[in-house]
């Protein structure tokens, strides 16, 4: 992987990691990571989960750059969903945020017309919304409460930037990890695009309600970039 494109790896990473997910009833939380490039300290990810009050809720991630990837990365990348929850299922209302190229992302789901409109990468975007579609921040709420429940599925639309894009899901079963927080038992399991050599996978921590404590994105077997938890405030 090129160094560009560590950019880009941060902001499909950044909604691997994040969100305490409870089948039930969503609790506000903060959580801090640290990522890794090649062996290499290359940036610092905060994830936070918010209670609107008004029924619906913001998931949020920022991606800073440390060190010498500071001069190669923009000085932040953000990300930020804001759903709500109906007949238990993550329903998302609108997605905002900017791509690798600092290029603005104002996504608004219609769930009435069943359209996704806005703007990214520059130009308009007006794509149809398949049912239980997802923007790549939902898609994580929406993945560990489904594992929290043991009702993964399998495929799901995903709305990225100005493409919907089939992905798949699987669960792959179960391991210990190393943390900051201690050892902790996870679930593991995958996410991507379908016919792709290209996945993120997840360990989250039933103990911590379903919480990401570690995430990699792989091509062809090979890490290229990976984020581990540090911290927590629940």
């Amino acid at each position: 992987m090129r160094l560009p494109e560590l950019a880009f790896a941060l902001v499909l990473l950044a909604g691997a990691a994040g969100a305490r997910a409870d089948p039930v009833d969503l609790k506000p939380f903060r959580a801090s990571y640290g990522a890794e490039w090649k062996g290499l300290s290359a940036a610092s990810a905060s994830f936070e989960l918010r209670n609107n009050g008004d029924g619906t809720y913001t998931y949020e991630s920022v991606n800073q750059p440390r060190g010498l990837f500071r001069m190669a990365l923009p000085d932040s990348l953000l990300q930020a969903s804001t759903f709500r929850i109906t007949d238990g299922r993550v329903v998302p209302i609108s997605f905002r945020g900017s791509d690798e190229k600092e290029r603005p992302i104002d996504l608004k789901f219609d769930w009435n017309a069943r359209r996704v409109t806005g703007q990214a990468k520059g130009h308009p975007v007006d794509l149809e919304l398949h049912e239980g579609s997802q923007d790549p921040m939902s898609l994580q709420i929406a993945s560990l409460r489904a594992l929290a429940s043991n009702n993964l599925v399998d495929r799901v639309w995903l709305v990225d930037s100005d493409k919907v894009k089939d992905y798949e899901l699987k669960r792959e079963g179960t391991a210990q990890v190393e943390t900051a927080l201690g050892k902790l038992d996870t679930v593991i399991y995958t996410s991507k695009r379908a016919n792709s050599d290209t996945l993120t996978r997840t360990w989250v921590a039933p103990a911590l309600g379903y919480l990401p404590v570690k995430a990699e994105r792989v091509k062809n077997g090979k890490v290229l970039f990976s984020i581990r938890i540090e911290s927590v405030d629940k």
